[in-house]
């Protein structure tokens, strides 16, 4: 069987400098789109949460855009969200039963599999006729099905398309996501913009940590390297490969398109990104992400 990761590790330096992009709620402003309309409404559907809707896209929205978990694969989000459902009064006293999803927790758990669709499925051979996991993949199917009808024409933010063009003869770019490669490739060639990229890496291939470790760790120098992204998890696949982070802020995108365009790019490129001026971007990021659940902090 052929290795996914394989064009990862065969990514050669063509330029001085490295630069990864997230796509979903960075380059492109699908994640409301994606998680309200395709997310949210399909993990009500599937995982029997009908009678507790209300509160169970409260908690999707707020795992998957408004947390600290912004960004997380959807496998360990779905588990996330099905535990602050369990523990929420409200749905207690309905006694509504919240799915346990132990099968799906294991997969999860294990390290033999990529947690991807293309990984479920293989998990599944060993795991045959387990209603959790064909539940899981039911669910994940509908979710892509729904993607591919509802998100398209979305354009890049604003200073996206300009950034990719400044670089384009300075650094390799490459698309570093945990979306599947399919919604990816079709997301930017619709705007014309992969052309920029020399690889676009989705789930299949690995988590962000390892897209990165693989195709730039010890092949340029880490003030070299820079992750763009808009969630916790990018900014920790930098730092695991002592990369460099610009953090894209949720809810305020074009304005953080708009400072790497004219300030934050040069800056990558002179090496004067690094130290106070990465800690001041990180500092404000953080406070866009909290950790507790707006129900809990009332």
């Amino acid at each position: 069987m052929s290795d996914p990761a394989q064009p990862l590790r065969d990514f050669q330096p063509q330029h001085a400098f490295f630069v990864g992009i997230d796509s979903d709620g960075c380059a492109f402003d699908t994640m409301e789109l994606k998680h309200k309309e395709c997310f949210a409404p399909n993990t009500i559907k599937h995982w029997g949460l009908q009678p507790v809707s209300k509160y169970a896209r409260q908690a999707a929205e707020f795992v998957n855009l408004y947390s600290k978990w912004r960004g997380i694969n959807r496998w360990p989000a779905l588990m996330m969200v099905l535990d602050l459902l369990r523990e929420r009064d409200e749905i207690i006293q309905r006694g509504t039963v919240i799915p346990q999803a132990d099968s799906l927790r294991a997969f999860i758990a294990q390290n033999s599999y990529p947690h991807s669709d293309a990984g479920l499925r293989g998990y599944m051979q060993e795991h045959p006729g387990d209603p959790d996991l064909e539940r899981g993949l039911a669910w994940t199917t509908a979710i892509n099905t729904s993607v591919a009808d509802m998100v398209h024409g979305v354009s890049p933010f604003p200073c996206v398309r300009e950034s990719l063009q400044a670089m384009f003869d300075r650094a390799d770019m490459m698309v570093v996501s945990a979306t599947p490669c399919s919604a990816l490739e079709q997301e930017w060639n619709e705007h014309d913009v992969a052309r920029y990229v020399r690889l676009i890496a989705g789930q299949e291939m690995g988590s962000k940590t390892v897209h990165l470790q693989l195709a730039a760790s010890g092949k340029y120098p880490p003030d070299h390297i820079l992750m763009i992204g808009d969630a916790p998890g990018d900014m920790k696949a930098a730092k695991a490969n002592n990369a460099l982070f610009f953090p894209i802020n949720p809810g305020d995108e074009e304005h953080s398109w708009r400072r790497f365009y004219e300030e934050a790019m040069e800056r990558f490129f002179a090496g004067t990104f690094a130290g106070d001026y990465e800690a001041g971007l990180i500092a404000e990021f953080e406070r866009y992400l909290p950790e507790t659940p707006p129900w809990k902090r009332a």
